[in-house]
């Protein structure tokens, strides 16, 4: 069916308003073929799209497809899949509640229960419930922390990982038999603000609405992670820490546990609630500076060296901390977790619970630094591919072997895992970690930028640098493939200076020297290439898995900053003109 026919039968629809067909007349040709090109791409990590009408958009529709190919999946596995049920969470997005309750009636209208959250849920404690309920998958309405304009809907397998490629080729296969319209809903009555403060709750004879008990499982789970009780006993009423949720689902979960701990917490209040347009930024993204000014304002008016933020679904923490010369600077996503990863081996050495066969985990586009930390440790590191369901299948997979223990998983995206409760990014418990580490490093008369500075002069100045190239229309994913294909034929020799010593296709899992010899990998197929250089060094490029966007990552490591962000610098400008 090309664009035509889709926005026709669109268009013919009983189940459309007067108001969304006059919407799709108004369409220009263009905006037709943008909006109605084909599906909305379904992949491991679910769908992300744009909030509109048309099958390339998010919506109810899309939704309700989506929802049904996942129901006919679960009846598949049987009566007792169906039994266990689906958890839904959602976060604060334009439309999240809406989608979720679309969701929980079509599951019920195929007789399989539903595990409801009564109000926004981030996305560890949707994880943590999977297993705690014993539900066979869930259901995640949310964007992450992409532009308001957006929302998505990811889908979670019975460990509480992102659901796997396998199982997800099957919901997509019966998503395609599929059609948008006629799909039979239960027809009890829902929304946001009947469901709001149940818990326990039948809404109709497979909906159970849940919150506080489920809630207070995931609390006592994390509390018990906290590595410094002492620290946080004498300083955690006295420091200042700034928190902002971004107007997300951070806001309950993360005073909560705070409070639980005794560590005193300052939220900037004009962040504090939920809001749909996320006024107060450009984008709800703690990775960005202009996003923490509100936070780093009130640092500054109550004298706070810590400035801590959440994106609208929890599972990335940022963080602005204060310099030697007494300003702000913002961490980045490697440098986050380095410091944590640091903090937790240090601490279980000092109480002597570092187990000998102890393990951290991390991504291939992830800072070496974290490795250097764990090898001092006598702590083995994991590379696995980008996605932190990667992550989460080791944890399930040392869980049955015992072959290792652990401790820790990051990526350089900002998300990161303490713990096992979850097998998702958890900024809830990074949080709650952060800011025991700063209670900590209180302790020892230290601030967390001198912490980090010594681990440079230790370690090495470690500079990782990350560029996404945008490729909007629906030619994009066209000229991401051949710049992908034109990257696997370039023979590289050296990049900005620096030797080339390999490059690993993981597409083909083939590692090549230039002598054309070929070792094969054992990292699981991905469209991806990285470029190994001399002294450590390390060029990735990737297709973004959730965007239209080409994916380039450098890394490096000098003996002084200034000389580790030139050379990187020059990496990613070499790459990026590759693109032109």
């Amino acid at each position: 069916m090309d664009f035509t026919e889709s926005y026709n039968e669109w268009l013919e629809s009983e189940e459309l308003s007067k108001d969304e067909k006059y919407r799709l007349r108004e369409l220009t040709k263009d905006e037709r073929k943008e909006m109605f090109w084909g599906p909305l791409e379904f992949g491991t990590a679910g769908m992300r799209g744009v909030l509109d009408l048309g099958t390339n958009r998010m919506n109810v529709f899309t939704v309700k497809r989506a929802t049904k190919g996942l129901a006919d999946f679960i009846c598949s596995l049987g009566e007792d899949a169906k039994k266990r049920g689906v958890v839904i969470s959602y976060d604060t997005r334009k439309f999240s509640s809406e989608f979720a309750i679309c969701a929980a009636k079509v599951l019920s209208a195929n007789k399989i229960n539903v595990f409801l959250f009564e109000s926004v849920r981030p996305v560890p404690v949707c994880s943590f419930a999977i297993r705690d309920l014993n539900a066979v998958a869930a259901i995640m309405i949310t964007a992450s922390h992409n532009p308001k304009i957006y929302n998505g809907y990811k889908v979670y397998g019975d460990d509480g990982a992102q659901m796997s490629p396998e199982n997800t080729e099957k919901v997509v296969k019966f998503i395609e038999k599929t059609p948008y319209f006629g799909i039979e809903e239960a027809s009890v009555e829902l929304n946001a603000e009947s469901i709001k403060g149940k818990n326990d709750v039948m809404a109709d004879e497979y909906i159970k609405i849940i919150g506080k008990n489920v809630d207070n499982r995931y609390f006592d789970a994390i509390e018990k992670l906290a590595l410094s009780p002492e620290a946080v006993k004498e300083f955690g009423k006295d420091i200042k820490i700034v928190y902002t949720p971004v107007h997300g689902s951070g806001y309950m979960p993360v005073t909560t546990i705070l409070k639980r701990m005794g560590i005193t917490v300052n939220v900037v209040k004009e962040q504090a609630e939920p809001d749909t347009e996320f006024s107060t930024v450009r984008v709800p993204n703690p990775e960005e500076a202009d996003t923490l000014k509100m936070g780093i304002d009130l640092a500054d008016k109550i004298g706070s060296d810590i400035v801590i933020g959440t994106d609208p679904d929890s599972d990335r923490m940022g963080i602005a901390i204060r310099n030697d010369k007494g300003e702000f600077v913002l961490l980045n996503g490697n440098q986050i977790g380095v410091l944590l990863c640091n903090y937790i081996l240090t601490r279980k050495k000092e109480t002597k619970t570092l187990p000998k066969n102890g393990a951290i985990v991390k991504t291939i586009v992830t800072t070496e630094m974290a490795k250097k930390v764990a090898d001092s440790f006598g702590v083995t590191t994991f590379d696995v591919l980008t996605g932190f369901k990667f992550i989460g299948e080791k944890i399930a997979e040392w869980e049955k072997s015992g072959e290792f223990e652990y401790l820790f998983g990051f990526e350089e995206s900002y998300g990161s895992l303490i713990g096992t409760h979850a097998r998702d990014k958890d900024a809830v418990v990074a949080s709650m970690m952060f800011a025991e580490m700063v209670c900590y490093y209180t302790s020892k008369n230290k601030k967390i930028y001198d912490v980090l500075q010594g681990l440079f002069k230790k370690f090495g100045y470690f500079t990782e640098k990350a560029k996404s190239i945008a490729f909007g229309g629906i030619d994009g994913m066209e000229k991401m493939r051949e710049i992908m294909v034109k990257l696997r034929h370039t023979k590289f020799t050296e990049i900005a200076g620096t030797e080339v010593i390999a490059v690993s296709d993981l597409n083909d899992r083939v590692k090549i020297f230039p002598d054309g010899t070929k070792v094969m990998l054992t990292l699981p197929k991905t469209n991806a290439v990285k470029i190994h250089l001399d002294n450590g060094d390390w060029i990735c490029v990737r297709p973004s898995g959730t965007e239209p966007k080409l994916k380039f990552y450098v890394a490096t490591s000098k003996s002084s900053k200034e000389e580790a962000d030139k050379t990187a610098a020059a990496y990613l400008e070499y790459m990026s003109g590759l693109t032109e």
